[in-house]
C-alpha cells in the first residue's frame, strides 16, 4: 500500500474516532466530568508507558525529564490540554455538543491567529477573509442570542495555544503526552482518591462495566492521537487539513439528528459564516498547495 493511502487511511480514523468521541463520553453521564478527566489521565498515562517500553523508547522521556524548559513547556501545555479535555466532556455530558463542535470547526481559523501574533506568519487575503467572516459568525450570535460560544471559543483557544506551545517543543508526539500526563498524574490521584466524593469515585464499588469504560478512557485518548501523528508524517498539511473537519462534522450530526440538541437560527447563521470562512481558508490553502507544487515541477 503506497504510503500517501496509508496516511490518509491514519488520518481518516484518527478524526472518525475523534468524531464519534462523544458516543462514548455519553456512556459515562453517571460519571462527573472531573473524575472522567482523571481516568483519561491515569489510563493513558498507563497505557503510553506500557507503549514507551514495547518500543523501547523511554529514553527520550529520560531526555525530557532532564531539561528544565522542556519541563516547564510541557507543564504549560499539559494544564491547557486538561483544561481542553475537561470543558470537552463537560459540554458533551451537559447537552452543548454543537457548541464543542463548532470550537473545533473554529480551531484551524484561531490557529492562523496564533500564527500571526507569535510566529511572525503573514495572512495571505483570503485569510483575513476567512478570519472576518468567522469574527462575523460569532458577532452574530451575540447580537441575536445575547451571550458569546464561550464554550467554542475556550474549546478552540486552549487547543490552539496547546498546539503553539507544543510546536516550539523539540518532542514528538507519543514522548510528549506521555510526559504531560506523568506530570498531571499526582493531581489525578490526589483528586480521585482523596477528594472525590461521588457514587462511582470508588472502584471497588463500581460495576464491572463501569470500570471497563473508566479504563477505556486511555484508549480513547491516546489511540487517535498516534493514528494522527503516524497519518501526519505520510500526508500534505493540505490534505490533513481537509480530514480535519470529519470529527467536528460527525459531533455536529450527532448533536443534530441523534441527541436531538434544540439548534436556534442564530447558530445555525453562526455555523454558516464558519463553514463559509472554512471553505475560503481551505480554497486558499489548496491554491496555494497546488502553485507549490507547480514551481518544485
Amino acid at each position: 500500500m503506497p504510503a500517501h493511502t496509508k496516511g490518509v487511511i491514519y488520518a481518516l480514523c484518527a478524526f472518525l474516532i475523534w468524531g464519534i468521541c462523544p458516543l462514548y463520553f455519553k456512556l459515562l453521564t453517571e460519571v462527573p466530568a472531573s473524575e472522567i478527566l482523571t481516568h483519561r489521565i491515569i489510563w493513558s498515562c498507563v497505557l503510553l508507558l506500557a507503549l514507551l517500553l514495547g518500543t523501547r523508547q523511554l529514553y527520550r522521556v529520560q531526555a525530557v525529564l532532564r531539561s528544565p524548559r522542556q519541563l516547564l513547556n510541557l507543564t504549560l501545555s499539559a494544564l491547557l490540554v486538561a483544561g481542553n479535555w475537561l470543558l470537552f466532556i463537560w459540554a458533551v455530558n451537559h447537552n452543548h455538543l454543537l457548541e464543542a463542535s463548532l470550537g473545533y470547526y473554529i480551531n484551524p481559523l484561531f490557529n492562523i491567529l496564533l500564527g500571526m501574533l507569535f510566529l511572525g506568519e503573514r495572512l495571505r487575503r483570503l485569510q483575513w477573509a476567512a478570519v472576518l467572516l468567522a469574527a462575523i459568525g460569532v458577532v452574530i450570535q451575540v447580537v441575536l442570542i445575547g451571550h458569546l460560544p464561550w464554550i467554542a471559543l475556550t474549546l478552540a483557544s486552549s487547543f490552539g495555544i496547546y498546539g503553539l506551545i507544543r510546536k516550539k517543543i523539540p518532542v514528538d508526539a507519543q514522548t510528549g503526552l506521555f510526559v504531560e500526563t506523568l506530570l498531571l498524574l499526582p493531581l489525578a490521584l490526589i483528586y480521585l482518591f482523596g477528594i472525590a466524593d461521588s457514587a462511582t469515585s470508588n472502584l471497588s464499588l463500581n460495576s464491572s462495566h463501569l470500570n471497563l469504560l473508566l479504563l477505556a478512557a486511555g484508549v480513547v485518548t491516546t489511540v487517535p492521537l498516534l493514528l494522527f501523528t503516524a497519518g501526519a508524517r505520510l500526508i500534505p498539511l493540505s490534505t490533513l487539513g481537509f480530514i480535519q473537519y470529519l470529527g467536528p462534522s460527525i459531533m455536529f450530526l450527532l448533536a443534530l439528528f441523534y441527541y436531538g440538541e434544540p439548534v436556534q437560527a442564530a447558530k445555525l447563521v453562526t455555523f454558516g459564516f464558519i463553514w463559509s470562512a472554512l471553505a475560503l481558508f481551505s480554497w486558499d490553502g489548496w491554491r496555494r498547495s497546488q502553485r507549490l507544487r507547480a514551481a518544485s515541477v
